[in-house]
């Protein structure tokens, strides 16, 4: 009996040791939908939903904080330390995998809504809107670029370009029509003017715009860009590649502390949420078949394809490398923020995925900002949604016009709860679908938001897998010093046991 209370002993501190966080995390989803849907018998005010909330948005601000500082010094000292034409290659063969991935989600996206229809039968309420202005690829296309290149770096830390759009309305000249009946004197006449004022002409112009959150794609430019050139200076750069690696090092040390408060702030969090959410039986009725739709798109894409293409790269087990990465899974569910989540895949992939730091310190900022798969497969399954509903027929050329645009789009997404629905303007207005229309999906968006945070995640993940099993030769001829100095080790501590057996003779 004592031997088998001294196994069990053993076996439950490893499994806390290994899986307790995880096992906390899971608990805490679950505990968040009890309360949240138990407390919303209750009808607590707004007030009351904001204080418990508290501790959620505690976690969400935490999380926030550690993104800035954990991309700048993870993409600078991680590319200082490659070599050029490792770190060329390696960047290369990254975007290559992300926009073919996130293309690839796009076009499972509109297979599955072309052929399950879940628009047929939904109604809108009230009349039907007139189309919007219609936003081209191209301009989807120069935003892109405008963000990646931010005009000023600070700002890029809280702002990002959007797309706005201004109409200015010109006046026709009236119209005069001259009538000149006399019925007192028929052969003479005076003339009446009737003024006719037509509608005025509205021409819809995009003009770059702001909005609130952190420009990503601009920093990760630049913070790579910096890293590329810290490498060439040799010595001289050293001073700010030892800083990065600092401050790396510190970020992963809060993320230590911080990880036990997380499934504390999980369970008010999601109970939060579900105390905002609309009645669930009627978004059942009414966005059913669209949430199976979107839900069903992300099934494929990241249990079966993604899966699919980590094991054709690598001849590897997906599933048992998945199996590292739960704990960063289950944040994002949680949180449903890519960026958030960022710390977290950052400790999986290196702990337990065993991952080289290298390449993850690369791979992962650069997919948080640029690989959105669940984001894109969203937004293409939304607009063909919206055409549904409102009975717009859509060509072979306009849907190509949406898988080009919504794939653009996510890429310049923000990694943030919810970022989809504001680059959905650009998708909707590329075919000159109604913006305002994105009102029919708003009440359920922050469900889908949670699993396609997941999809990302997992999207970065297995491609950090697949770069580093690509580009393990480049890494292995990369770092010759640390062999060398392993060696040196080695035969220092081999010569001290031979002197000490000498003198002992």
């Amino acid at each position: 009996c004592t031997v088998v209370k001294a196994v069990f002993r053993e076996w439950a501190k490893d499994y806390c040791r290994r899986n307790g966080l995880l096992t906390l995390s899971v608990l805490a989803v679950m505990s968040g939908c009890v309360v949240g849907f138990t407390l919303r018998s209750l009808n607590l005010s707004t007030q009351a939903k904001i204080y418990f909330s508290f501790p959620g948005e505690l976690l969400m601000r935490m999380l926030k904080m550690l993104i800035l500082p954990l991309i700048t010094s993870s993409l600078m000292s991680g590319l200082s330390a490659m070599d050029t034409k490792a770190s060329g290659r390696l960047g290369l063969l990254t975007i290559t995998y992300y926009l073919w991935t996130t293309f690839i989600a796009v076009i499972v996206g509109i297979i599955l809504v072309l052929i399950i229809h879940p628009g047929t039968g939904t109604e809108k309420e009230g009349h039907k809107a007139p189309g919007g202005p219609v936003m081209t690829s191209a301009d989807a296309l120069l935003d892109l670029i405008r963000n990646m290149i931010p005009s000023n770096l600070i700002e890029a830390t809280f702002q990002q370009l959007v797309p706005n759009f201004k109409n200015s309305e010109k006046s026709s000249q009236a119209n005069f029509v001259y009538i000149m009946p006399d019925y007192e004197n028929p052969k003479m006449g005076h003339p009446v003017f009737l003024e006719l004022t037509p509608p005025p002409e509205i021409h819809y112009k995009i003009v770059p715009g702001k909005s609130n959150g952190m420009n990503v794609l601009g920093i990760v430019i630049f913070s790579a860009t910096m890293g590329l050139l810290l490498g060439r200076m040799g010595s001289r750069g050293l001073p700010l590649v030892n800083v990065c690696l600092c401050i790396n090092e510190c970020v992963m040390k809060i993320i230590n502390a911080a990880m036990w408060y997380f499934p504390f702030g999980i369970v008010f969090l999601v109970a939060g949420k579900i105390l905002d959410m609309h009645d669930p039986a009627v978004l059942a009725e009414k966005l059913g078949m669209y949430f199976m739709t979107v839900l069903a798109g992300l099934f494929v894409h990241g249990v079966i394809l993604l899966p699919l293409f980590f094991f054709l790269f690598t001849w590897k087990n997906p599933f048992s490398y998945i199996r590292g990465l739960l704990q960063a899974l289950v944040i994002a569910l949680a949180t449903s923020s890519s960026s958030a989540t960022l710390p977290i895949t950052m400790k999986c992939l290196l702990e337990n995925c065993h991952v080289d730091r290298k390449i993850a310190r690369f791979v992962l900022p650069v997919g948080a900002t640029i690989n959105m798969d669940g984001t894109a497969l969203y937004e293409a399954v939304a607009a063909i949604f919206i055409a549904q509903v409102n009975e717009y027929e859509l060509d072979f050329g306009q849907l190509v016009t949406i898988s080009i645009t919504a794939t653009a789009a996510s890429i310049g997404a923000a990694g943030i709860p919810q970022a989809g629905l504001v680059t959905m303007v650009i998708v909707l207005t590329s075919v000159g679908l109604p913006p305002d229309d994105i009102s029919l999906i708003v009440a359920i968006d922050w469900i889908l938001d949670r699993f396609r945070t997941m999809i990302n995640v997992l999207g970065d993940a297995l491609a950090a897998g697949i770069m580093a099993h690509l580009c393990r030769k480049d890494f292995q001829k990369d770092s010759p010093t640390s062999s060398n100095s392993e060696r040196v080790r080695y035969i220092h501590h081999v010569l001290i046991c031979i002197s000490i057996f000498l003198t002992r003779k």
